[in-house]
């Protein structure tokens, strides 16, 4: 369709919802599904791959100027946003799109990729993990301890402490921003080390209350374990070495049970390597892309050699 990707900002119905979704940059055409569930999607430009890349970022269902499912706050399950994400793709136009998904956008990515591949060029798990649940949950809490091991003595540890404590009981919008806020250091492998800046980036988030759970009420969990191996379209992991939520350990078996996967891990990263180390991070990306086969932005494939 004429125009649907021309820089700016998009919306159509999709399945009497507004969908809304951004435009930036060129070359190949790069679907870029954010964090949370319930984070904007703002933090997630990548001006260093718009150089090279059609970014499409997806202001996904529930957050934004997007729509609210009939059943918010509750519904938005990775299936409900691969469906979304279809209805984008068909809206584009382009036979095949890279997806990129960041944290809980790369569970999504993973489900898409596994129920619907055929439209896929390739995808990206940036953060990602193959489970939810008790085993990831033990996993972050060992991962926050050698956090707070190695800032001990910081006057601001108790208070980032209680914003994870607070995740339990988050029940609205402003709860969830406080919480995202709140837990920001944390997320980061060096905050202190530039404060001013990225207490600019923590202040310029934004996010609204998703439960996690389905339309009836139940927590909508992940196990992709037993269809990773099977999965057939060209993928990307992408760790921070110092990751608390969704560290090494998971990107290390993404990449184990997916065949013939790529692993970048960012030495010097936490769970925001596009702000951190973003050349590192866009060099990663691009490379990936170019040495898959890729479809132009009108919807024709190329084959296309590293360089």
């Amino acid at each position: 369709m004429s125009g649907t990707l021309t820089p700016g900002t998009h919306a159509f119905d999709s399945d009497g919802v507004t969908q809304r979704y951004h435009v930036y940059g060129t070359g190949p055409v790069c679907l870029v599904h954010p964090g949370g569930p319930g984070i904007h999607w703002e933090y997630l430009r990548m001006p260093a791959l718009e150089e090279h890349l059609t970014m499409v970022y997806i202001e996904a269902l529930g957050t934004g100027e997007s729509g609210r499912l009939p059943t918010h706050p509750n519904g938005y399950t990775r299936e409900r946003y691969s469906t979304a994400l279809r209805r984008v793709v068909d809206r584009l136009g382009v036979s095949r799109v890279y997806l990129l998904g960041h944290s809980h956008g790369a569970f999504v990515a993973a489900y898409h990729a596994i129920h619907h591949p055929a439209a896929l060029a390739g995808i990206i798990l940036y953060e990602g993990a193959p489970v939810t649940g008790p085993e990831h949950g033990a996993e972050a809490a060992r991962r926050l301890r050698e956090f707070v091991t190695a800032h001990a003595g910081r006057p601001e540890l108790p208070d980032i402490l209680a914003a994870f404590g607070a995740m339990q009981d988050i029940s609205n919008d402003v709860q969830t921003l406080a919480v995202a806020r709140g837990i920001l250091p944390a997320y980061l492998a060096d905050y202190w080390g530039d404060e001013p800046r990225w207490a600019a980036v923590r202040d310029a988030l934004r996010a609204g209350y998703i439960s996690g759970l389905d339309a009836l009420g139940a927590p909508d969990l992940v196990d992709d374990r037993a269809d990773l191996p099977a999965l057939t379209v060209p993928a990307l992991v992408v760790v921070g070495r110092f990751d608390v939520i969704c560290g090494p350990r998971w990107a290390q078996e993404l990449h184990d049970r997916i065949p013939d996967s790529r692993l970048v891990v960012l030495e010097n990263s936490g769970h925001l390597g596009h702000l951190e180390e973003p050349g590192r991070f866009a060099e990663a990306v691009r490379d990936f892309v170019l040495a898959t086969p890729a479809p132009s932005a009108s919807g024709e494939t190329a084959g296309r050699s590293p360089q």
